[in-house]
């Protein structure tokens, strides 16, 4: 190294200088990268999913580099916790059985949905969201939204999931006990299509953590982040989150950091079964 300095006519100080620059320029283009991935994800990835990112564009990093990194730019997941109740079960109307008792893993698709009802605050007041997940692939299926939270809303929302999916008699539709999912609209869908109802026991949050987990991440993920002027402002950032984000690109760790849409097109692909088109 010595005599190639002295060929070159380079101090060895100018040499070491040369490359931690050199350095320098590598971690700014992970750091580009790294930065690009960590906004497009609503910033919410963290460093395990920014890791996996990263490893799918060709850059070989571990995750404590990403952490690291993250610290050096400031880059720190959105993370909130808060809590409305949002239907209500007190109520003389007839519930059913948790008859999914907390298997939140099927091993195929339209076996078993979760649905419930959350709330999304705007300018012009409350705007009601209803959606219903697949618990095979995590993938919302149908959502509703609406000002008010009558049956219709969570009615609208399991119709567009059963138009989607077209499942056969016997899946399960689980839900909490509140009065729009005890109601007999709600109870006469199900029934018309050969649906098993299922609900969480009273005031048990653990029965449904699935969806309760899905309203949080949307939460942390969009909604918090954001100031709505009115209902449909909201409802167009919340649909573009569904379609464009979470059902297409968003990772899940419990997927093998997959999308919903890409994992049920390998596992279709690699183990035929019978499902309806997805649209």
């Amino acid at each position: 190294m010595l005599s190639a300095c002295r060929v070159l006519g380079v101090s060895r100080s100018g040499y070491y200088a040369a490359r931690r620059r050199l350095g320098s320029m590598t971690v700014c283009a992970t750091s580009i990268q790294l930065r690009a991935l960590f906004m497009a994800s609503g910033k919410s990835y963290g460093s395990r999913r920014l890791k996996v990112a990263l490893q799918e564009r060709g850059i070989l990093i571990g995750r404590y580099r990403v952490r690291r990194l993250m610290r050096e730019q400031g880059l720190k997941p959105v993370w909130k916790r808060k809590f409305v109740h949002t239907t209500d079960s007190r109520h003389n109307l007839p519930v059913f059985d948790n008859v999914l008792a907390r298997q939140f893993n099927p091993d195929q698709p339209d076996q078993a949905w979760v649905s419930d009802l959350t709330y999304v605050r705007t300018r012009s007041g409350w705007l009601y969201l209803a959606v219903v997940l697949d618990l095979y692939s995590r993938k919302v299926v149908g959502w509703a939204m609406a000002p008010t939270m009558p049956a219709e809303l969570v009615c609208s929302a399991l119709q567009m999931a059963i138009m989607q999916r077209n499942p056969s008699p016997g899946l399960i539709v689980h839900s909490d006990q509140g009065s729009q999912y005890a109601s007999d609209q709600h109870i006469q869908l199900l029934n018309k299509h050969g649906l098993i109802g299922s609900m969480s026991r009273k005031g048990n949050c653990w029965d449904n953590a699935v969806m309760e987990r899905f309203f949080l991440n949307l939460k942390m993920e969009r909604v918090w982040q954001q100031d709505y002027a009115n209902h449909g402002e909201a409802i167009r950032d919340i649909t573009e989150y569904i379609v464009a984000f979470y059902n297409t690109k968003r990772m899940h760790s419990t997927l093998g950091y997959m999308p919903p849409t890409v994992y049920e097109a390998i596992k279709t692909t690699n183990h035929p079964i019978g499902v309806s088109e997805i649209t």
